[in-house]
């Protein structure tokens, strides 16, 4: 597949005046390419998709009236060195997809695996208490410990903390912006999103030189519940733009939760309402993971190794502005894999070999039914005191990415526990 064309194409459909989100969807489905099904034009009266104005779209297709646009912001991103993820690249993420209106592209900037992580949305107020700022950040770190990625919208406030907690663990964080990769906001969180840019991950669907505006956010609000299990909604009052997402979190069929706060406290009362029409009310990460656990740990045995990034190679492969957008198709160009951060390495504790411990009933049963991966990190595991997740690593020959997977699912299933500093162990009777 020739990437650069494929965005080209993508930005070509987002400039069409009158093809919206859900058009470009369902569009899509019936072509093997975005590339192909503009290429493809004349034969979308022949299926079957509902376009509000199909005579004026067609007529704004063949006159390239998108041209003008999708030139502009395809060159400004080249320019910029933005690394992009188009709807058929292997790194779109599983969970827009799903979606009725996902974008058919995406910035990025960051560790592209983390689209692939089990992860939730953890929104709230930008003015907020210093009760919610606390539980924001600590159950963002209690999620993140446990290897699942927080997802906000990098706004100050409740947003920031969630970042912050986040990115202390090993899922780490993902920020969904209502403007272009390159816009300065807000201000006073560059510092957080400088350790996104390294750590996390930043994404948007809007392209360069687009500034932050308020009709920006529902659609950015879209995508932080979209590629969430859940939205938990930390702290919000009745008319907070996070009740959005928490609506468009239950639209979307994701789980909703809310953290209670003090009565007649006018910063909870969304939250409050919320908890009414039947979200789930949590004080902690482990409500949430209580609720969610088949979901993480189902996503979880489906998490791929890491795939090819969207980088964008100036004055790499054929350049489909420069030719006729319905041209012939040009030869795929080479991508490299994202690196994957990797782990500083621990020695082995001492007096870390011992005998086979004895299993209770349900932790028999559960061992009976791991696979070879799953066998592999136990077996290791019930032959040590504790061992680091870099020792697992080296031991196995297992990538950080692949040895934290597995670790996680055996620790939803209640085989092991994990310490502080990363130490794992098998549990015991």
């Amino acid at each position: 597949m020739d990437f650069q064309k494929e965005h080209f194409a993508c930005l070509a459909l987002k400039h069409t005046p009158g093809l919206g989100h859900r058009s470009c969807r369902r569009l899509v489905d019936h072509f093997p390419s975005v590339y192909e099904a503009l290429r493809g034009y004349a034969s979308w009266p022949g299926l079957e998709i509902e376009f509000r104005s199909l005579k004026r779209i067609l007529t704004a297709c063949r006159a390239e009236a998108w041209r003008g646009e999708a030139e502009a912001e395809y060159h400004k991103a080249r320019e910029a060195g933005m690394a992009v993820v188009t709807w058929f690249d292997p790194a779109y993420p599983a969970a827009l997809r799903d979606l009725d209106d996902p974008p058919l592209l995406l910035y990025v900037q960051g560790d592209l695996s983390l689209l692939h992580n089990p992860s939730l949305a953890v929104v709230g107020a930008r003015d907020c208490t210093s009760m919610g700022l606390d539980a924001a950040r600590r159950i963002s770190g209690q999620l993140s410990r446990i290897g699942i990625t927080v997802i906000s919208g990098l706004a100050l406030g409740i947003d920031r903390q969630a970042h912050l907690g986040g990115l202390s663990g090993l899922g780490s964080s993902i920020a969904v912006l209502g403007c272009g990769l390159d816009a300065d906001y807000p201000q006073g969180n560059r510092d957080v999103r400088a350790v996104l840019e390294r750590k996390g991950l930043v994404v948007t669907e809007f392209g360069p030189g687009v500034g932050p505006r308020a009709e920006h956010f529902p659609f950015r609000n879209r995508i932080i519940s979209g590629l969430s299990l859940g939205v938990l909604v930390a702290e919000a009052a009745h008319n907070s733009g996070s009740l959005i997402t928490a609506r468009l979190a239950g639209e979307q069929g994701r789980d909703v939760f809310a953290l209670p706060g003090p009565l007649g406290s006018p910063t909870f009362t969304g939250c409050h309402r919320l908890i009414k029409q039947g979200a789930s009310l949590v004080e902690s990460a482990a409500d949430i993971v209580e609720i969610l656990r088949y979901d993480f740990a189902r996503q979880l045995e489906g998490v791929p190794d890491p795939v090819p990034d969207g980088e964008i190679e100036a004055g790499a492969g054929v350049d489909p502005v420069a030719e006729d957008a319905f041209g012939a198709e040009a030869a795929p160009e080479k991508r490299e894999a994202p690196s994957v951060p990797a782990a500083k390495p621990a020695e082995r504790p001492a007096g870390s070999v011992r005998s086979r411990r004895k299993r209770s009933a349900a932790l028999e049963r559960e061992a009976a039914s791991l696979d070879g991966e799953e066998r592999a990190v136990m077996d290791l595991l019930e032959g040590a005191e504790r061992m680091h997740i870099d020792v697992l690593g080296r031991e196995l020959g297992w990538p950080a990415h692949r040895v934290s997977r597995i670790l996680i699912l055996l620790e939803m299933r209640g085989l092991i526990q994990q310490m502080p500093g990363m130490w794992y162990l098998a549990k015991e009777d």
